[in-house]
């Protein structure tokens, strides 16, 4: 009884248009986006404020009463996702959605966690400034989730993750508080800095209702080059070159393999074969300035002139207009697509960048040998170290027998991840899908003390219960 009058109290703090009861209509909501969980819960609350949602956190705390905190639903851990039991409600953020300042002097922007992470993109660029957070989800995902998983993406390498582009938090903690961290500070040396419990947290301490992001000047100038080359240790040798020579302009070095690219030219139509003759490895490579006339055009093309006279380079093609450095980027975009029609058993991880290569070539013999046929794909932003290491089912396998061999798969992988000492999850977070699979990978130390801030942040143990670390 106590939990039908809670949910009672929680439609009255948001309105009749601020939750869902109805099955059909929760739907959405409960769907993993890879469909490998589907949960349910008591109630979908769609809260239009920070001041609604403290309510039903407080409610909720009362109530001793599970929340799932949720934004755009583009997590591949099921982080977002509620459990099958549906003892829970769904909190979804999508309402809160306004800009609430943009300071181009301070170079910062203050919005709310549902806004979609195009949507500040365009507003940033109509302040002639750039947001540069960048995600195959942006048309879709929020920037509360963003934070929540301290999202990467392609632009990593020049700017920095999610956590770097922080200032400042506002956060509903578990007991229906309100913190207003919201500072636009870069210099704040006055004890710990507890926006980072949150960035990362994964809405398990609690719920980043705003945040200052930091902004940076427009870019005016754009190089695009995709290059073939022979071996994926010559991709490093080329990205330590271009990290030194051109003047840390350098914003995004993307790897790409043949396999990746014959499977996208056959799945995703209008994907291009940009170069006359196949090669082992590709490299989609981006520079830009704050400047016109920087001169980024002639340091990529010494860059390339290197390149080509050490072997590294066997061929590419620079993108002389905006429409064919999209063609390019499409490339990349295709081969994440070109996977999704065949089992594929999925890895993000990282290793220091030193060491990318030799994690590219223990792991694909290690995984080659246990499964002939099995079909590697290692893509992705190796100038910071991360790795998609995903592996596509042998040809006329059995896709049902196959994805049961996922933990195998797993442990193999980030077996040779722990070698190098890497990471088993570089972008895409913990969730529900790692984990029990982090314990055995960070020191028993590490472990007790995430499960330490926990239990001082969440005693009753209702944000997010069942994700990142077992309480």
């Amino acid at each position: 009884m106590q939990i039908e009058v809670a949910l009672e109290r929680i439609k009255a703090a948001v309105g009749p248009r601020g939750w869902i009861a109805e099955r059909a209509d929760q739907e959405p909501y409960l769907v993993e986006a890879r469909r490998l969980w589907r949960g349910a819960t008591r109630l979908v609350v769609r809260p239009a404020s920070t001041e609604e949602v403290a309510a039903v956190v407080r409610i909720c705390a009362e109530a001793r009463l599970p929340i799932v905190p949720q934004g755009g639903n583009t997590g591949l851990v099921g982080g977002g996702v509620p459990p099958e039991d549906g003892t829970n409600i769904v909190l979804a953020l999508g309402r809160m959605n306004r800009i609430r300042a943009i300071d181009p002097l301070n170079f910062t922007m203050t919005v709310e966690a549902g806004c979609v992470l195009a949507h500040l993109h365009q507003a940033a660029a109509e302040a002639d400034r750039l947001f540069p957070l960048s995600l195959g989800a942006e048309g879709s995902c929020q920037i509360g989730g963003n934070l929540s998983t301290n999202a990467g993406g392609i632009a990593v390498l020049r700017y920095g993750n999610t956590r770097e582009l922080t200032l400042g938090l506002e956060v509903v903690l578990p007991d229906g508080r309100v913190w207003d961290g919201l500072r636009g500070l870069r210099k704040d040396n006055t004890g710990y800095d507890l926006k980072q419990l949150f960035i990362g947290g994964e809405g398990t301490l609690g719920i980043i209702t705003a945040a200052t992001l930091k902004l940076f000047p427009r870019p005016r100038e754009v190089e695009t080059v995709f290059l073939g080359l022979a071996r994926v240790e010559d991709a490093m040798t080329l990205f330590a070159h271009a990290r030194a020579g051109t003047a840390d302009q350098l914003t995004a070095f993307e790897l790409i393999p043949r396999a990746a690219l014959d499977l996208a030219l056959v799945r995703v139509p209008g994907t291009i074969d940009p170069l006359a003759a196949p090669h082992p490895w590709y490299v989609l490579l981006e520079m830009s300035s704050s400047q016109t006339e920087s001169g980024i055009r002639a340091l990529l093309e010494r860059l390339l002139e290197a390149a080509l006279e050490e072997n590294l380079v066997a061929d590419g093609v620079i993108a002389e207009s905006g429409p064919q450095a999209r063609e390019l980027w499409k490339i990349r975009e295709a081969i994440v697509e070109a996977q999704l029609y065949s089992g594929s058993i999925k890895h993000d991880v990282s290793v220091p960048v030193n060491r990318v290569a030799d994690f590219i070539t223990r792991a694909t013999a290690a995984v080659t040998e246990r499964l002939p046929g099995i079909q590697p794909m290692a893509f992705g932003h190796v100038g910071d170290g991360n790795i998609h290491f995903n592996l596509t089912q042998p040809e006329g396998a059995d896709t049902t027998a196959y994805l049961a061999r996922w933990q195998e798969f797993n442990d193999i992988v980030h077996g040779v991840v722990r070698e190098l000492d890497g990471s088993i999850s570089a972008e895409h977070g913990v969730g529900r899908l790692k984990r029990d699979e982090i314990t055995h990978y960070k020191s028993p130390v590490e472990i007790e003390l995430m499960r330490t801030v926990k239990r001082a942040l969440d005693p009753a143990n209702i944000m997010n219960p069942g994700k990142l670390v077992d309480a």
